[in-house]
């Protein structure tokens, strides 16, 4: 395939990326705000989600190494799950967000600044990552391999930190939850 035709099937793609990427956060921030009476609090979920995130990281690494490798089928469907984890840890998020209250982190002194940097740091790139994993992903399907390595570069790198942070946070948090 030739890079104009590569440029018009990405192009069809990019009105669904540019609304699921402002859609889900709002989404999410709207959702976090709800909750929902008389459920019993989903509070089982944060070490699940929390073990979807290291999950998540651990499948990037071994895709990114795929692809080094030059196991493209494997690295496609590595990808493929990670997206599909990501999802799932959203979902879960969402729900015990939607059923519990949340946890007042209790740490004291330098460790509680660290817990903080990390959490608001995670929450920011986990919201600026949406757009760059769907552009990666548009520019494989699309076989615009070229430019799908170029963002590919910036978007694994905030993706894994977006997952290894979520196992961060949860560890710091977990000696907290009611």
């Amino acid at each position: 395939m030739n890079n104009v035709q590569n440029a018009k099937d990405e192009k069809k793609y990019n009105k669904w990326i540019v609304i699921l990427s402002i859609l889900i956060p709002v989404v999410v921030a709207i959702l976090f705000g709800v909750k929902i009476p008389n459920v019993e609090p989903l509070t089982f979920l944060p070490p699940i989600y929390a073990s979807i995130n290291a999950l998540t990281a651990i499948v990037l690494v071994v895709a990114f190494m795929a692809i080094k490798n030059k196991k493209v089928v494997l690295h496609k469907r590595l990808m493929i799950f990670a997206i599909v984890l990501s999802v799932c840890f959203l979902v879960m998020y969402v729900a015990y967000h939607m059923t519990s209250d949340s946890t007042k982190y209790g740490g004291e002194g330098l460790i509680k600044y660290v817990y903080y940097f990390v959490l608001l740091t995670h929450i920011l790139l986990s919201i600026a990552v949406i757009p760059f994993v769907l552009i990666t992903y548009v520019r494989a399907i699309t076989n615009n391999i070229e430019k799908h390595k170029k963002i590919a570069k910036i978007t694994f790198p905030l993706w894994l930190y977006v997952a290894i942070t979520g196992v961060v946070v949860y560890i710091m948090i977990s000696p907290y939850y009611v």
